[in-house]
């Protein structure tokens, strides 16, 4: 079968993966499972210790063999997790799941981005991850019409369904999806498998350590994630436990949760393509000042959200976080891959970011869960948004020094393998 243009691709999977929504999910965890606040949070940080163990080898290989591959592998395992979720008959079981559900990710992550900058091009990436991210937003807007009708039959349907359509996309990336800007190295010029997989890693982890600003981006990824974990984890609990959702119409709480998603679509997906059309050569001040504004702005909605009693002001709170985090992913690549110029080892390098993110979550993640069961949700939300202030002071320092680390440039550079 012809394989199809790589752009082409990578919106559409973006549209069909952002169609199943994990608002279903969660409530089926609450209302079908009974999970605890804390059970809750020990679900992220299962997914997350997994996402740490998986993360560099896994973008190794891709790194080494092959991104396709690799991304191939990712949507079969996480769509069997999700499927698995939807089946649990108790929190244990999905606690698993949801562990295997990370390991999955981990062969997607780093190789997702790096598929698709080789294919394009460093250079002309950005507009591509920003239309993307547009696209995600029309996929989630008809998923929630359709998934939410399955849902009112069964939570469990509708999490299962979700895992389905996600196998479905590695069906179709095996037939259409292409691979031209990688290049695996001559067989004559190869090592063994495990040497080939060790001097990737090795030279990889070599050029992180050599690039003084994407050390600092790893350290704001890993205060990032302390922070996103209570929202991800906690924020449907919050409206059903401490806020209260409207009795208007008898309403079931899947329709309402579906209802407060739909406005952070069309917002989301008009505030893309204005960022689209600024950043198409943007520099690194540019970009660090809009992570820098989007970051702070999530700390408040963050913080509002925590404290909130009235619905209106909890709900108009969320949709201010959900908007500008929705923002970040798109800018934040950018910049990163702006970073990375060595191509054989661009998976591997994001996905020693994204293992900073997974470390975050893990590392604080019981912590707030803790704190959510002991003082309540309101609680954990707060010191969430607590947790992000840190890199508000590095990306300040970022713009301080145009992108530079004066005192770790001073470090003896490592050479390459």
């Amino acid at each position: 079968m012809t394989r199809l243009r790589a752009p082409t691709v990578y919106y559409g999977l973006e549209l069909a993966l952002s169609a199943p929504s994990y608002v279903f999910t969660a409530v089926f965890l609450v209302r079908v499972l009974h999970m605890s606040p804390l059970q809750l949070i020990l679900m992220g940080t299962v997914m997350e210790a997994a996402v740490f163990a998986g993360e560099v080898p896994t973008s190794v290989v891709a790194d080494t063999y092959s991104r396709r591959a690799s991304i191939i592998v990712s949507l079969f395992i996480q769509g069997a997790a999700i499927v698995l979720v939807g089946l649990a008959p108790s929190p244990a079981v999905a606690i698993v799941a949801w562990g295997i559900w990370g390991f999955g990710w981990t062969f997607m992550s780093g190789a997702w981005e790096a598929w698709i900058t080789d294919e394009v091009g460093a250079e002309n990436v950005g507009p591509v991850l920003l239309r993307g991210t547009r696209v995600s937003f029309v996929g989630a807007f008809l998923g929630l019409g359709l998934q939410g009708a399955v849902a009112l039959y069964s939570l469990r349907a509708a999490v299962v369904s979700g895992g389905a359509l996600t196998i479905v996309c590695g069906v179709a990336a095996i037939l259409v999806m292409p691979e031209t800007g990688f290049r695996r190295r001559p067989r004559a010029e190869r090592a063994s498998a495990l040497r080939e997989l060790r001097s990737t890693a090795v030279t990889g982890a070599r050029f992180v350590r050599a690039q003084p600003l994407l050390l600092l981006m790893i350290a704001i990824t890993f205060f990032q994630g302390m922070s996103t974990e209570t929202v991800d984890r906690l924020w449907e609990a919050h409206f059903i436990r401490d806020i209260g959702l409207p009795s208007l119409w008898s309403l079931d709480p899947v329709v309402w949760f579906a209802l407060f998603a739909i406005p952070a679509l069309p917002i989301g997906y008009f505030a893309a393509g204005r960022l689209a059309k600024r950043f198409e050569q943007a520099d690194l001040g540019r970009l660090a000042r809009t992570l820098m504004l989007l970051t702070a702005v999530m700390m408040a909605a963050q913080l509002a959200f925590g404290v909130a009693t009235a619905i209106a002001f909890a709900y108009v709170s969320l949709l201010v976080y959900r908007v500008a985090r929705s923002m970040l992913y798109p800018v934040y690549m950018t910049w990163l891959n702006q970073q990375i110029t060595e191509s054989s080892v661009r998976a591997t390098v994001i996905s020693i970011t994204n293992q900073s993110d997974a470390v975050g979550q893990a590392l604080g993640g019981p912590g707030l869960g803790v704190i959510g069961n002991v003082w309540g949700i309101r609680a954990a939300l707060c010191a969430g948004a607590a947790a992000i202030a840190p890199a508000l002071g590095l990306y300040g320092r970022a713009l301080r020094h145009g992108g530079q680390e004066p005192e770790l440039g001073e470090l003896p550079r490592a050479s390459p393998v």
